[in-house]
């Protein structure tokens, strides 16, 4: 169920009304479960399953936590089992084709044949690793004493299954998603204003801009071997801006609908376009995914505690391992690498006086977005040879003037000018209320007078 299509705001509707009613009982928290459990079985009922065997695997193993000694034996089920359901669904096709690669490779005549049942690319369980993250930090921060034991199990599974960030995050912590689960959500007129301005926010990244993007990035990677350098230049920009706009778009629509319900998200994306570095990037984007990684496998593998090569070797191994996250393909791989190395190459030049204080801003930013850029084709393309095919085209071919809609760049243009505005002396004003409701007007009648995309899913649900 698409937050951006019609089915979503006539559940919704419904959804919000009978809230509004049971918010004062006792009742409203199972009426949020049966929301949520409605809302991610609408695309398959068999998703109900495993997202159910997956929450009643870590609270109970937290509960045996709780009563037992052997509590790193019980982290160590909850955490197997979870890496174990990833596995399965995300990887299980991709190691069977890679097996049989390497078979190929040393001329053995065995052919390993996926099953039916085995779950391809293309029929994941929807956002199956937001909620397998989400509940498996659950485990994790109690085992290591930051938060209570849950005793409510409906109350746990709300946490795990919250319709607003089920699919596609923000990836919440126990710690503070689960205290607004234990007391009677505040709705205000204040919430609902900001409610709606977020939502519409996110309504216009997706439809406007988002999906824009798409009809015009997607013919071209369809196709590279068709086009020169520019044309595939100006088609990976396009993507970067189209899955940042799809992405922050689902996070504003998202904290929009929780927000507007009495609850509050994290903020999951703070103008990345405009980092001066690659840690800059990665703390400001998907920010609830960067600091899971850090303080779930960074942290563990020993951060910058055991020297320089240690901190390096952590560095880039968290890079890669959020790579390998996104999807069973080897683009993947590449694409964390690259950020991996980056990251590595680019850390204490990042700390130095000369780049602190030397450097234009705007350098470091552009520079920080071509990295950013080479990166995505990778995390675009359909396989490795057609990514290195963009980027060698990109580089050494003759260029033309590329076709690119005028009105889209001035859009993107628009959003950048607000962002910058956002991060500078002048941030108090785009704060001011006038101007919120003045944006949010202009975004309501630009979507009213244009056509768009509304059937386009969300990037990040294949994740």
């Amino acid at each position: 169920m698409l937050f951006h299509t019609w089915p979503f705001l006539y559940f919704f509707a419904v959804v919000y009304l009978v809230f509004l009613c049971l918010r004062g009982t006792r009742y409203w928290q199972v009426w949020m479960l049966v929301a949520s459990y409605a809302f991610y079985g609408y695309a398959n009922p068999l998703y109900l399953l495993l997202i159910f065997y997956s929450t009643l695997l870590d609270y109970w193993c937290v509960v045996r936590m709780d009563r037992s000694a052997r509590r790193g034996f019980w982290l160590g089920v909850s955490i197997f089992n979870n890496l174990l359901v990833l596995g399965f669904f995300k990887y299980s096709r991709f190691l069977l084709s890679a097996i049989d690669s390497a078979f190929l490779q040393f001329g053995l005549p065995v052919e390993l044949i996926a099953p039916d049942w085995v779950p391809t690319a293309n029929n994941l369980p929807v956002g199956i690793s937001f909620f397998t993250f989400q509940s498996m930090s659950y485990t994790i921060d109690f085992y290591r004493g930051g938060i209570e034991r849950e005793k409510s199990f409906l109350r746990f599974a709300t946490f795990v299954s919250f319709f607003p960030q089920l699919v596609a995050g923000p990836i919440e912590r126990a710690s503070k998603l689960l205290p607004q689960l234990h007391t009677r959500a505040t709705i205000t007129s204040a919430n609902v204003a900001d409610g709606a301005s977020l939502f519409i926010t996110g309504l216009f990244k997706k439809v406007a801009l988002s999906n824009y993007l798409s009809a015009y990035a997607d013919p071209i990677f369809a196709l590279p071997e068709r086009h020169d350098g520019a044309a595939l230049a100006a088609a990976t920009f396009a993507f970067a801006w189209q899955i940042y706009f799809d992405f922050s778009g689902y996070t504003d629509m998202a904290r929009g609908v929780a927000r507007s319900m009495g609850f509050d998200l994290m903020l999951n994306f703070r103008n990345p376009y405009l980092a001066n570095g690659i840690s800059d990037f990665w703390s400001r984007w998907h920010i609830s995914l960067s600091t899971w990684f850090r303080d779930y496998v960074y942290i563990p593998l020993g951060g910058n505690r055991n020297g320089t090569f240690f901190l390096y070797r952590n560095l880039f191994l968290t890079m890669f391992i959020s790579g390998v996250w996104h999807g069973a393909n080897w683009t993947y791989v590449i694409w964390g690498t690259i950020h991996g190395i980056a990251a590595v190459a680019s850390r204490r030049l990042e700390r130095s006086d000369f780049y602190r204080d030397r450097i234009p801003n705007v350098f470091k930013q552009i520079a920080v977005f071509l990295i950013v850029c080479i990166a995505w084709v990778y995390f675009r393309a359909s396989s490795v040879s057609e990514a290195n095919l963009i980027v060698t085209t990109i580089f050494t071919s003759t260029w033309s003037v590329p076709s690119f809609p005028l009105l889209l760049l001035s859009l993107i243009l628009c959003v950048w000018i607000f962002e910058a505005l956002s991060e500078s002396r002048f941030a108090r004003l785009v704060e001011v209320s006038f101007v919120k409701v003045l944006a949010a007007s202009g975004m309501l009648v630009y979507l009213a007078i244009m056509p768009g995309q509304a059937d386009v899913p969300f990037i990040y649900f294949q994740f």
